[in-house]
């Protein structure tokens, strides 16, 4: 019982809301308020602040929340552990990755699979922010995002590949016909970017600001699949990673070319949390991802 309560904090931590959070456990709305009730009386404090709906924890509840946390992890990486022992990790990997990333995560993803077939892979698209917060709470097991920029804490991290960056437009437009476009070029066009909250966006305004040159785009959207729909509308041009472009495939009607003057890289690579040990499938992930530096060049592995 005193685990499935650990589960259903955690839950509703997640859910913020009673309902949810009891679908999500697998069990009636009254059977999770009785447990987290039991559990206020075990421990001798309250937990949730109390009200007709979900409106937080108490201040000793948040303290709970997080050993809650860390014992439905340490209790899922049991499980799985005690599975491996059978000679197959079981459970699910849970990845998030941030915009820029999701084209190029499957290059890991999808082998982790093939070697990990009882393993479930759910692959979130976050904000770098987000995968911090997702390793801190343990919601996530792994993020891929952006190593350098702006800080991140509390990880173990391994570069994966550099993110470069290229000019978007339509093949009828004369730009399209060039083998390079200095950034000046690139930000003279009416451009759609990815929104300020999102870090491609600051990392994008960060190059043109070392150049010297002004962020002035004409449309902002908080997707990729924005930023294609407008390209392909006109009169707008963009500016993303190359990863990113390469995802859409050889049936692409877009052209990228790429960017100079300067030549922007900027690491991404693979991140988890520094807890010791870690949860199985996160440390089968991270053996696979140091094998594919030793064996090959991650940077092919990633194009």
């Amino acid at each position: 019982m005193f685990v499935r309560q650990m589960h259903y904090l955690v839950a509703l931590a997640r859910e913020k809301h009673f309902g949810r959070a009891a679908e999500a456990c697998h069990v009636t709305q009254p059977t999770l308020s009785a447990g987290i009730r039991k559990l206020e009386q075990e421990l001798g404090v309250p937990i949730v602040v109390r009200g007709h709906r979900f409106l937080g924890f108490t201040a000793q509840g948040e303290r709970v929340l997080g050993w809650a946390r860390q014992i439905a992890a340490d209790y899922e990486s049991l499980r799985q552990e005690k599975a491996e022992t059978g000679g197959q990790i079981t459970g699910t990997l849970r990845v998030g990755a941030i915009p820029a990333a999701t084209a190029a995560a499957p290059a890991l993803l999808a082998p982790f699979r093939d070697r990990h077939p009882e393993v479930k892979v759910q692959m979130l698209t976050l904000s770098s922010a987000a995968i911090q917060r997702g390793l801190d709470e343990m919601e996530l097991d792994a993020g891929i995002t952006y190593l350098e920029n702006e800080p991140l804490n509390r990880v173990r991290r391994l570069p994966l590949y550099r993110e470069h960056y290229v000019f978007i437009t339509r093949p009828d437009e004369p730009l399209a016909r060039r083998r390079t476009l200095r950034w000046a070029e690139a930000a003279a066009q009416p451009l759609c970017l990815l929104t300020p909250d999102m870090q491609n966006r600051r990392i994008i305004d960060h190059v043109m600001a070392e150049a010297g040159i002004a962020s002035q785009p004409a449309i902002e959207t908080n997707s990729f699949m924005g930023v294609w729909a407008f390209v392909r509308r006109g009169p707008w041009h963009s500016i993303v990673p190359e990863a990113s472009f390469r995802g859409l495939g050889d049936a692409s009607d877009l052209v990228g070319v790429p960017l100079v003057e300067p030549v922007h890289v900027q690491p991404i690579g693979l991140v988890l949390s520094e807890r010791d040990p870690l949860s199985p499938v996160a440390g089968a992930l991270l053996k696979l991802a140091q094998s594919f530096g030793r064996e090959h060049s991650i940077e092919n592995i990633f194009k």
